[in-house]
């Protein structure tokens, strides 16, 4: 980890806000749009699997394969119940690879742990993939600290991306975790939850956006986070990524996690 405003992924140095792309199409105009975020200093670009039917991972690669190296392309697999069994794991990896055109894939995540597959069996395919060079580093979605640790004794975990945000703390152990360890948390729906008068204060103060106090808030919670709105819009991707310039004091942090 860098400085505040960035952080290492694997052994890539990115920006600490990300891009979720869960409603990306394959149209002329979010090809250009990825290739303007990664040009105003996106160095995180999530996506999976399941997302659009596969018109995400396509768009990416349509925008920026081949692929400089100066950022991160995450996907996941093994979603629903059933999806992590190794046969099907492979058949999804594969897919994502041809989608991505990419011959190794940056980040690569368990989608979801279910109980009908031992975590061991889906962690194993993956570890296999990064062993073979396909893969260059895994994450694991949706997890909690045991289930971190279960994986790790067979693969390095470079990141974990679980629900959080300033109304869903429900991860605060994994976070802390996470950043003990040296892994990236990666917050996803980092954007929800609802108003509330000490996020209209806070963001006045600062002249801000309530999306962009949140966003600060999760930046000030742990110097592993790294957020992952989800947009198609340039403006909204400007404001989010200028959350990054917007410093809380730890009154305001407080403040916000009480209120």
């Amino acid at each position: 980890m860098t400085d505040v405003r960035s952080l290492r992924v694997g052994t890539t140095d990115v920006a600490r806000i990300g891009l979720g792309s869960n409603r990306l199409r394959n149209t002329p105009d979010n090809i250009a749009f990825i290739r303007q975020a990664v040009e105003l200093g996106v160095g995180m670009i999530d996506t999976a699997y399941l997302y659009t039917g596969g018109d995400s991972e396509q768009t990416i690669a349509a925008a920026l394969a081949p692929y400089s190296g100066a950022y991160v392309v995450a996907t996941k697999g093994g979603y629903e119940p059933g999806e992590g069994r190794p046969e099907i794991l492979w058949t999804q990896i594969e897919e994502s690879l041809r989608r991505l055109k990419t011959d190794a894939i940056d980040l690569y995540y368990l989608h979801r742990v279910h109980p009908d597959t031992p975590l061991e069996d889906s962690v194993g395919m993956i570890a296999a993939y990064h062993e073979a060079g396909k893969i260059r580093h895994v994450g694991l979605s949706q997890v909690g600290v045991d289930q971190i640790e279960k994986a790790r004794e067979i693969v390095p975990i470079t990141a974990v991306q679980n629900h959080y945000n300033l109304a869903e703390r429900g991860w605060d152990d994994v976070i802390d975790h996470c950043a003990n360890e040296g892994i990236v948390f990666v917050p996803y729906f980092p954007l929800k939850g609802g108003a509330a008068p000490a996020l209209d204060a806070v963001s006045e103060r600062h002249g801000a956006t309530p999306a962009q106090i949140r966003l600060a808030w999760l930046l000030k919670r742990s110097p592993a986070t790294l957020p992952i709105p989800g947009t198609l819009s340039l403006e909204h991707l400007k404001e989010n990524l200028a959350a990054l310039d917007i410093e809380l004091t730890d009154d305001e942090f407080a403040e916000l996690s009480e209120g």
